[in-house]
């Protein structure tokens, strides 16, 4: 049987349709423009106060304002005074040296150097294939005098930042060795910084340190990576203690490498939305994998370590790390400046964030003051953190068939637990 639906029906229907889509659009509008109005009221309160501010100092202060200075001091106090630990001001020489600094490249001679108590500059580190390798300068070597200027404690930066330069400029650097001086010539051009450092632990364990993730950092581990698979390792130790973190991008890199295909790392935004910011391939490396941590791995570090865990390709020795786990990203300004902020939470493949707790290792070991102090000359007989990542790594070879070299097996067999205090670090710079 057919019903009809009168005429006048149908148009209360449609009015009551429209009524009901109004109301839902304007509510959503009204919130939209209350928001709007909340942020106006707000900046109009922050704009009248800085105004008031403003006219009280040029009346009363008797001194010149540098109105430069001020707009970069205004820029700089906004920034901090968000609340977000993170979050930086970049004036545009600063956010120039730090874009530099994520390329993991500096154009000079390829130094690793520090202020020496007598003023001079000593140099820790000589980068492989390196301008200042090449004309044969070393560890220790002391730098007196950069072209014509010579190096003490009132001039130390000013050199330092002297031996930096135009890619293809040349630098006449006068060091000493055994008390005698000596002149060379060096040619600056782009050099990339060491971040990875790795060797073999007896005969079949490659140890692969990592101290930051630049955009260099990824080239630098597949090529080590692929070597100690080379030299026959059956078996990887993965160290991220005092490693602060870096970008996304070399980090994923990195981790695409070791792991099975599948998601590595999200952003959850400000909104509530996730995003997939990176995917693994299906291409993995299947060795047993051991990752050490300490108070000091943070950021990407930490991501390193999660994504290994969550995919259960590796276990984690040490102790928990810092705990960040978000995401900032850099905005340029119109005069060259920028602002680095906060915009997300990085969240692991497991998805859940690490933020503000940092991640527990499997194994927890401590190390003492003493051996945080001395923490660069500890190895795998003195480093009670190595030596259980070995018994860890050696444990999971057994556990695969994979006999290990006995003299590996006596050393992990030694490893303890003791407590640790944080120490002092000494700074150096690139060149």
């Amino acid at each position: 049987m057919n019903k009809k639906i009168s005429l006048g029906a149908t148009i209360t229907l449609m009015i009551m349709a429209a009524a009901v889509t109004f109301s839902i659009t304007m509510i959503y509008y009204m919130d939209v423009f209350n928001g709007k109005v909340y942020n106006l009221k707000e900046r109009e309160t922050m704009y009248s106060k800085l105004s008031e501010l403003d006219r009280i100092v040029r009346a009363n202060y008797v001194g010149n304002i540098d109105e430069d200075a001020l707009n970069e001091a205004l820029a700089d106090g906004y920034v901090a005074g968000t609340g977000d630990k993170y979050a930086r001001y970049f004036t545009p020489e600063e956010y120039e040296s730090y874009m530099i600094d994520l390329e993991g490249r500096v154009v000079g001679i390829g130094i690793s150097a520090q202020q020496d108590p007598s003023g001079y500059i000593l140099i820790n580190e000589v980068y492989a294939d390196s301008p200042a390798a090449i004309v044969g300068l070393q560890a220790g070597d002391f730098i007196i005098k950069v072209d014509e200027l010579d190096v003490n404690a009132e001039t130390y930066q000013q050199a330092a930042d002297a031996i930096r330069g135009e890619e293809g400029s040349k630098v006449n650097i006068t060091y000493r060795r055994d008390s005698e001086d000596t002149t060379i010539e060096v040619t600056r051009r782009k050099v990339d910084i060491p971040t990875v450092f790795s060797r073999m632990i007896e005969s079949n364990v490659g140890y692969v340190q990592i101290t930051e993730f630049n955009e260099s950092t990824a080239t630098q581990f597949s090529k080590q990576v692929d070597e100690l698979i080379g030299q026959g390792a059956q078996a990887l130790v993965f160290d991220v203690r005092n490693n602060g973190g870096g970008t996304l991008n070399s980090v994923t890199k990195m981790l695409d490498k070791l792991l099975p295909e599948g998601d590595i790392v999200s952003a959850e935004y400000k909104d509530g939305t996730v995003e997939v910011l990176a995917k693994s391939d299906a291409d993995e490396i299947t060795l047993p994998m051991v990752v050490l941590t300490n108070e000091k791995t943070a950021s990407a570090a930490e991501l390193f370590t999660q994504a290994l865990r969550d995919y259960g390709k590796a276990k984690s020795v040490g102790s928990t790390t810092y705990g960040k786990g978000t995401m900032q990203t850099v905005k340029k300004l119109n005069d060259g400046s920028a602002v680095n902020i906060t915009i997300a939470r990085y969240l692991p493949p497991n998805g859940v964030c690490y933020d503000g707790e940092g991640i527990k290792p499997d194994y927890e070991v401590e190390l003492t003051a003493d051996m945080e102090a001395n923490f660069e000359n500890l190895d795998e007989t003195t480093d009670p953190q190595l030596k259980k990542a070995l018994e860890v790594v050696i444990g999971s070879m057994r556990g695969e068939g994979i006999e290990p070299d006995s003299q590996n097996s006596q050393a992990a067999e030694e490893s303890g637990t003791e407590s640790s205090e944080q120490s002092a670090e000494e700074q150096s710079t690139a060149a």
